[in-house]
């Protein structure tokens, strides 16, 4: 008996390692944010900030489904090409932005999210009132049409 312990506990010891090894790709999170902009402002501000401001090769729009697929290259790593991409998605009351660059440190994500706001802020001003939807109506009371007088 004591064996079958020594050899559970061993097995669980060298099955650790494996498990946070398989669980590294979810401790990665992206630079996000939620914006009071429009998506179609968003994601053609974003566009011109990759190419134009920051000199980055797109390597895959679509405006349909709002992401941009980018090379960027930081002053950091010298002429190393680092793979990211910009996700827009529309919601009710705003826009969630998401930036990747999964291959460097987050700073570079937060970077170029404060260079899409204060771009948006620049070339479109104020960001657009939001429609408030009006409260939905409370169901009719039919309760006292069935009963009897």
């Amino acid at each position: 008996m004591r064996r079958l312990v020594q050899v559970l506990v061993l097995a669980v010891a060298l099955a650790a390692p494996a498990v946070t090894a398989l669980r590294i790709d979810d401790a990665h999170a992206a630079g996000a944010y939620d914006s009071p902009y429009t998506f179609e402002q968003i994601f053609g501000t974003a566009l011109r900030l990759l190419r134009v401001d920051l000199g980055c090769k797109i390597t895959e729009k679509d405006a349909d489904n709002g992401y941009l697929l980018f090379d960027y290259t930081s002053i950091e790593s010298g002429k190393t090409v680092h793979h990211g991409s910009i996700e827009v998605v529309r919601g009710k009351q705003t826009t969630h932005v998401s930036v990747q660059l999964p291959t460097l440190p987050q700073y570079h994500e937060q970077m170029i999210l404060d260079a899409l706001a204060r771009k948006l802020v620049a070339e479109h001003g104020d960001p657009p009132p939001r429609s408030k939807q009006a409260p939905p109506a409370p169901p009719p009371d039919d309760a006292g049409a069935d009963a009897e007088p």
